[in-house]
C-alpha cells in the first residue's frame, strides 16, 4: 500500500465542525460529553484512518453515528441509500455537523454498526439484496456484509465490529479494510480491541473525560490495560470475589 499516496489524495470527510448556523446547546446531552464539547468547540481533523477508544459511555458511537448521520448515511447503519428504520434512538448531534469534504472526493460510503446488524439484515432480505446473512454466524455475517461491499468507495464508519469477531476475524477485517483504504476509501473506526486499534498507520484518538487525545498505540490506556490482564489475570480477577 502507497501510504505516500493515501496521505495526498482528496479525503471524503477531511475535517468534522460544529454548523455556525446550528450551534449545538452545550448544556444539552450529547454536548455535556467532554469529546463531544471538545469537536464542537476545536473541530476535529481526520486522516484516510482514524481509529477512536475509551471506554463505555465517553462518546465514542455517539460520535461515529453523528458524523454518519451528516454525512448521509442511515443512523442504524448501511450505505448512503440505506432507507431502513426500526427505533430512533441516535442522538441531534448530526444535526449541529459540519463536513469539511475533499475537493473531488467519492461521496458514498458505508455505516456498520454492530447494535443494529441484525434488523440491518432483514432489511437487506427485505429488499432482495445480496445474500441471506441471517444464515450465517455473526462473525461471518459481518466479514461477508464487508468483503461483498468493497466495491464501495468513499467513507467507511464502523462502530464497535469487534462484537462479533474472534482474532482471527478481526485480523480479517483488517485485511479487508486496508484493501478499501489502498483503493480509496477513508475509515472511521470506533473500537475497544486492541487487535483492531493496531492499524497500521492510523490516526489513534483516546477519547475520555479529557476530551480527544492522539496517541501512540503503545500509550492506548486499552492496550496498556490488556497487556497488564494478559500479564497476570489472577491480579484482576480477585475483584471479582
Amino acid at each position: 500500500m502507497d501510504t505516500s499516496a493515501i496521505g495526498r489524495r482528496a479525503l471524503p470527510v477531511r475535517r468534522i465542525e460544529e454548523h455556525p448556523l446550528a450551534p449545538a446547546d452545550r448544556d444539552a446531552w450529547p454536548a455535556t460529553l467532554p469529546p463531544v464539547r471538545q469537536m464542537l468547540a476545536e473541530g476535529l481533523d481526520l486522516g484516510p484512518v482514524t481509529v477512536l477508544t475509551g471506554e463505555n459511555g465517553v462518546g465514542k458511537s455517539t460520535l461515529v453515528e453523528a458524523i454518519a448521520v451528516a454525512y448521509g448515511m442511515n443512523a442504524e447503519g448501511g450505505s448512503t441509500g440505506a432507507m431502513h428504520a426500526t427505533r430512533a434512538s441516535e442522538s441531534p448531534l448530526g444535526e449541529h455537523l459540519q463536513l469539511v469534504r475533499g475537493a473531488g472526493a467519492p461521496k458514498r460510503g458505508f455505516f456498520l454498526r454492530a447494535e443494529t446488524m441484525h434488523g440491518f439484515y432483514t432489511y437487506l432480505e427485505d429488499v432482495g439484496i445480496g445474500a441471506p446473512l441471517h444464515e450465517r454466524s455473526h462473525g461471518e455475517s459481518f466479514l461477508d456484509l464487508v468483503s461483498e461491499r468493497t466495491h464501495i468507495r468513499g467513507l467507511w464508519i464502523l462502530d464497535e465490529p469487534e462484537s462479533a469477531l474472534s482474532l482471527s476475524g478481526c485480523l480479517a477485517l483488517l485485511g479487508l479494510l486496508r484493501e478499501l483504504v489502498a483503493q480509496g476509501s477513508q475509515v472511521i473506526l470506533s473500537t475497544h480491541s486492541p487487535v483492531l486499534a493496531a492499524f497500521p498507520g492510523a490516526d489513534l484518538r483516546e477519547l475520555g473525560e479529557w476530551g480527544i487525545r492522539r496517541t501512540s498505540y503503545d500509550d492506548l490506556d486499552l492496550v496498556r490495560t490488556w497487556r497488564l490482564f494478559l500479564g497476570a489475570p489472577g491480579s484482576f480477577l480477585r475483584h471479582l470475589d
